[in-house]
């Protein structure tokens, strides 16, 4: 079973950091403000219309990513580790055995998609079934939903956890899945790109590891960078390299530096992902100022604070336009797990009907970027989830608590955060004015 395992980030709580015990939390499979509704600009009150991508002038600056984690599965879907993997801990999820928190719309995927559960049917008599994230047809729908509602693209979370355990099915179910996902960026016009989560690696292996997978299997066998549809900032490969500097992830100073230099040697963009006192070594690794001074752009992890901080984007901001470095703020809409975290309370970090994720959008705006990475596209399991998700009890099972997106008391419909999404696409990369309140209606 553990063969299947994925590290993942821990959570990162306002200034404060799990640490050690909440990167614990994911060993093993699966182990791991009312506010009022907005209905004044009409701006994403549809979804966008379907535009053809001109990949000739693809870039990551000026667009607005959404990380792609791709790691659901279930028994029998055909898979190379053919278990239930981050719904639950190897078995089939029911009632007191999941480790996801929002529960999905399933509505919109084939039912050869689709595999039951052991949970009570949902609150309308529909059966409670899950999708594997190793479903093309899954797929293809998440990339068809970003062309729909105008989210650029998405980075393909690819972790160390993954990529150390070479022959195995973890591995091959990790380069399938990605391989999945270029062929539907490629159909939809949406931009793509590597994602390097560090976490399963050390600091012995964490160099090397990355450096032979970029090299002999993500540009020698699955040739992800020769799609037209991969991401590349002034003709160049981009890359993002996530864990740099936090006190719980591999790497010192030399050996980060050493693969953010190797990477540009080898013609890459490289984006950092670094911890949100990344300027202060704030709850970061100390000395590590080379190694940010050495990136191409600077995403630093806000998933965790409970606040909305203007000074802080503003901050990183100035500090990066005057290294002549970009800048990759990161938005989220909301968190909870208490579904696999004993005692952590439900709906820990309320999404306010989207307020919470748009006046995040409002500051990046604000602060001149016109970029933004949005955690997460399909994380379930912490219910950062911008993909459909149950709107009320009748979408959920009638037997088990899961997270609803009208737990704040406004309802809103399954797609809203993809609507909500888009519009915060339009007003970061400044095709629309800023908007002080959410500017699409709960419904549609």
């Amino acid at each position: 079973m553990a063969e299947h395992s994925h590290n993942r980030r821990s959570f990162l709580r306002g200034t404060g950091a799990l640490g050690a015990a909440g990167a614990a939390a994911w060993a093993g499979i699966g182990g791991r403000t009312p506010a009022t509704a907005r209905t004044g600009s009409s701006s994403g009150a549809r979804p966008a219309p379907e535009q053809v991508r001109t990949y000739a002038a693809d870039a990551v600056k000026g667009k607005v990513y959404v990380g792609y984690q791709g790691w659901f599965a279930a028994t029998g879907d055909g898979s190379p580790i053919n278990t239930w993997t981050h719904w639950s801990k190897g078995s089939t999820p029911s009632p007191g055995n999941q480790t996801f928190e929002l529960y999905p719309d399933v509505s919109a995927y084939p039912a050869g998609s689709l595999f039951r559960t052991g949970y009570a049917p949902l609150g309308n008599g529909k059966p409670a079934t899950l999708f594997s994230s190793y479903s093309t047809a899954v797929i293809d729908q998440h990339f068809h939903w970003m062309r729909q509602y105008g989210i650029d693209g998405a980075a393909l979370q690819r972790f160390g956890s993954d990529i150390v355990a070479v022959g195995r099915p973890r591995l091959e179910q990790r380069n399938d899945i990605q391989s999945k996902a270029r062929d539907a960026a490629q159909k939809y016009g949406r931009g793509f790109y590597i994602e390097y989560d560090i976490s399963g690696l050390n600091d012995t292996n964490l160099v090397a590891t990355i450096q032979s997978d970029w090299t002999n299997t993500i540009n020698g066998t699955l040739h992800l960078p020769d799609s037209p549809a991969y991401a590349r900032e002034g003709g160049k490969p981009v890359v993002h390299l996530w864990g740099l500097g936090f006190t719980n992830r591999p790497g010192n100073v030399d050996s980060s530096l050493e693969l953010v230099n190797w990477f540009k040697s080898k013609g890459a963009y490289v984006i950092g992902g670094v911890p949100r006192g990344w300027r202060t070594d704030a709850n970061a690794k100390p000395g590590f100022s080379p190694v940010y001074a050495a990136l191409n752009m600077v995403s630093p992890w806000n998933v965790g604070n409970a606040n909305v901080d203007q000074k802080l984007f503003d901050d990183d901001m100035a500090e990066l336009r005057a290294n002549g470095q970009d800048y990759q703020p990161v938005i989220y809409p909301g968190f909870a797990w208490s579904n696999w975290k004993e005692g952590a309370p439900r709906n820990e970090i309320p999404r306010r009907a989207g307020d919470f994720m748009w006046q995040q959008a409002v500051a990046a705006a604000r602060c001149g970027t016109k970029s933004a990475f949005i955690a997460m596209f399909d994380e379930y399991d912490e219910a950062t989830a911008i993909a459909p998700a149950a709107a009320d009890r009748s979408m959920i099972p009638a037997n088990q608590y899961f997270l609803t997106l009208d737990a704040d008391g406004t309802s809103v419909s399954s797609d809203f955060y993809l609507r909500l999404a888009g519009a915060a696409t339009k007003m970061i990369n400044g095709s629309t004015g800023i908007s002080p309140t959410v500017p699409i209606p709960p419904k549609v």
